[in-house]
Parts: C-alpha cells; sequence; structure tokens
C-alpha cells in the first residue's frame, strides 16, 4: 500500500488545485462584475489612509475604520441634502407655490392622503397620472432615482469594501507575508511598492479636488461679488463644490460646471440688452478656464500625484483610462500605470535576462516608490 502512496498524494494535490482554480475564476469574475466598485473602494482606502493611520494612533483598528469612513460619508451626505434643498427651491421658484402644493397633496406621506392610498392604490395612480403638467416630470424623476440608486449603492459596497481594508489591512498583509511571500522576495517587495504609490496618486488626487474647491468658492464667490447689475452667479458656493468634483474627470474637469454658468451670464446679459457688460461672461469664462481648468489639469495634478511616477505617465493613466474604460477608468488608469511602473521597475529585467528574481529594484529607471525604504527613486 505505501507504494501507491505518492500517487495519491499527488492526485490530492491536483484535486486541490483545481479546486483553487475555480475560487479563483469565481473571484475574477466578481472582480470583473463589479471592477469599478472594487476599484473605487481602493480609491477611497488609499485617499483617506492617511487620514487613517492618524486616527489610528489613538483608537483601535475597529473605530479608527469607522471614524475615517464617517469622515467621507458625512461630507457626502451634507452636500447632497445641500443640493436636494438648492434644487427644490428652484422648482418651487419654477413651478410656483400651487404646483407644489399639488405634489406635496399628493406623495404618500402626506397625512390626509395616506388612508386613501392605502385603500385606493390604483386610484391614486391614476389621480397622479391625469396631471398632465407632472406627467413627463415625474417619469424624468423615476429614471432619475433610478440611476441615483444604483450609483448609492455601489458607493455603499465601495465604502464597506474600504472599511474592511481599513480595519483588517494589516492581518491580511500578515497573512501574506507567512504564506505566500515574506518581506525579503520580489513578490512581496513588488505589492509593496505599489502599495506606497497607489497612496501617493490617489491621495494626489483628493488634494487636487480640496485645492479646486477652494480656489472654486473663492472664484464664484468673487465674481458674485463683482457682478454688475443685471448679472449675477447662482449659488456660488455649490458650484464650487460640484467644480471640485468634476475635477475627477480628466480633460472635462470643471467644464460642465463653468461653461453652462457662463452661457447662463451671456443670456442674461441679452435678455437685458446690456452689451457694457459683455466683458462679465467673458472673464468669467477666461479665469475659469486658467485658474479652475488649465492649471489643475495641467500643473497641479501631474506634480501632487507624480511624486514617485512620471508626470506624464500618471497625466495619460487619467486620460486614457477614462476613454477607455468610463468613469470607473478615472481610478482603474492610475492602478495600471502603477502596476506597469512597479512591474518594470522590480520584477521584468530579471525575469528578461532569466536571472533570480530580487525585491531590489531596477537602477536602470526612475520609476516609482523603492520598494524597501519607500523613498523616492526619483530625481
Amino acid at each position: 500500500m505505501d507504494e501507491y502512496l505518492p500517487f495519491d498524494i499527488e492526485r490530492r494535490r491536483i484535486g486541490w488545485w483545481v479546486i483553487a482554480l475555480a475560487l479563483f475564476a469565481t473571484l475574477g469574475l466578481f472582480l470583473y462584475s463589479f471592477v469599478g466598485t472594487f476599484v473605487l473602494g481602493l480609491f477611497i482606502y488609499y485617499g483617506a489612509r492617511p487620514m487613517h493611520v492618524r486616527l489610528e494612533r489613538r483608537f483601535s483598528d475597529g473605530l479608527a475604520a469607522t471614524l475615517t469612513i464617517l469622515c467621507l460619508v458625512v461630507p457626502v451626505l451634507a452636500l447632497l441634502g445641500y443640493t436636494g434643498f438648492v434644487a427644490f427651491q428652484e422648482f418651487s421658484s419654477v413651478a410656483g407655490q400651487n404646483m407644489v402644493q399639488l405634489v406635496l397633496k399628493r406623495l404618500p406621506g402626506n397625512s390626509q392622503s395616506l388612508g386613501t392610498v392605502l385603500e385606493q392604490p390604483m386610484q391614486f395612480v391614476n389621480q397622479l397620472g391625469n396631471v398632465s403638467q407632472l406627467q413627463s416630470g415625474l417619469d424624468t424623476v423615476l429614471a432619475t432615482f433610478g440611476t441615483v440608486a444604483t450609483g448609492l449603492l455601489h458607493l455603499t459596497l465601495a465604502l464597506t469594501f474600504a472599511f474592511f481594508l481599513f480595519r483588517d489591512g494589516d492581518r491580511l498583509e500578515q497573512w501574506f507575508s507567512a504564506e505566500v511571500g515574506s518581506e525579503h522576495t520580489a513578490i512581496y517587495a513588488f505589492l509593496s511598492a505599489v502599495d506606497q504609490d497607489l497612496e501617493t496618486v490617489y491621495f494626489g488626487n483628493v488634494l487636487t479636488v480640496l485645492l479646486v474647491t477652494l480656489t472654486s468658492i473663492v472664484v464664484y464667490n468673487g465674481f458674485a461679488y463683482i457682478a454688475p447689475d443685471p448679472l449675477s452667479v447662482p449659488f456660488p458656493t455649490l458650484l464650487a463644490v460640484l467644480t471640485g468634483l468634476a475635477t475627477f474627470i480628466p480633460l472635462v474637469v470643471g467644464k460642465v460646471v463653468y461653461l453652462p454658468v457662463a452661457g447662463w451670464l451671456g443670456l442674461q446679459t441679452v435678455r437685458s440688452d446690456a452689451t457694457g457688460v459683455l466683458w462679465f461672461p467673458v472673464a468669467f469664462v477666461v479665469v475659469s478656464f486658467v485658474v479652475l481648468d488649465f492649471l489643475p489639469q495641467a500643473v497641479l495634478r501631474p506634480i501632487i500625484s507624480g511624486q514617485t511616477l512620471h508626470r506624464g505617465l500618471v497625466l495619460f493613466s487619467y486620460v486614457l483610462g477614462t476613454a477607455l474604460f468610463g468613469w470607473y477608468g478615472l481610478f482603474l488608469g492610475p492602478l495600471a500605470a502603477v502596476l506597469l511602473a512597479q512591474f518594470a521597475n522590480i520584477v521584468f529585467g530579471n525575469l528578461l535576462r532569466g536571472e533570480p528574481l530580487t525585491p531590489q529594484p531596477s537602477r536602470a529607471t526612475t520609476l516609482g516608490s523603492d520598494p524597501k525604504t519607500g523613498t523616492n527613486t526619483d530625481d
């Protein structure tokens, strides 16, 4: 019986490898299906990790992770609430109070109509559908609500993924070091360097958004203050926040915000026949393009995000990633660039020459962080 034992052990190993391949294939399917959610979670994790490191010095892992997520969620909820409040104000001013009251009376949460809705739901639906002025608007609202709900679902999953990375990241690193590759292996050096570069790139993106938001607040409120009659810049602070968020999108950046505002200012000028104030919308476009568009895209983002990587590589990763993959390419592009740069920095040379793989980075390139010291290898 003993002579057949090695064959049985080898057969068991083959069986376990089949199971491992099936599990990895299943995991790969999940990652492929929700690639946008996972790369967004990675962006949240690396973008907020400097803050989490400071919180972790004072609190436990779980509490520090919770506080980090709350520091991200609370401003987002505040922004959504403020945006909804402004949108409701605009709807009230355009539709009039009678239309607003008509909508509120037909809401299921209205105490006067709740009993009727529960007793005769079809009659409620028919009554609501008979309001022709609201028919198309409600269809648009429902479609928008579905899109927003889907986006919130992906955001919730990404935040949850980032939370577990914050809480259990150290244990994951310990398991990897013990079971896969120690600190003296090439795979550990490769992943540690990728980890450092991703923090630099993603956190640099967050800093860019914050700086653009603060600059936009100054620019928009400044133009709102000096706006000549009869021109006005509506909701300058809200526009500044939206401009900062739009900075996530390469090339497009703040154009989706300041160009419509400039068009609105031009329309106000034409309607009022105030040709003497035509300089204002022109100045608004020029200043917004230079300060909120060109400088962040061509100067600020490459400098902040490209501290350890080539600035051109970082810029092209944002642009080409978004053009190829859509919205999540904004986060997937830099991830691919960092993986490529560190592969060339640590693995590719030895692999090409057939030499043993070592954790030492190549000195022939200036790409990426040093995996051992975490210092910048760029001049």
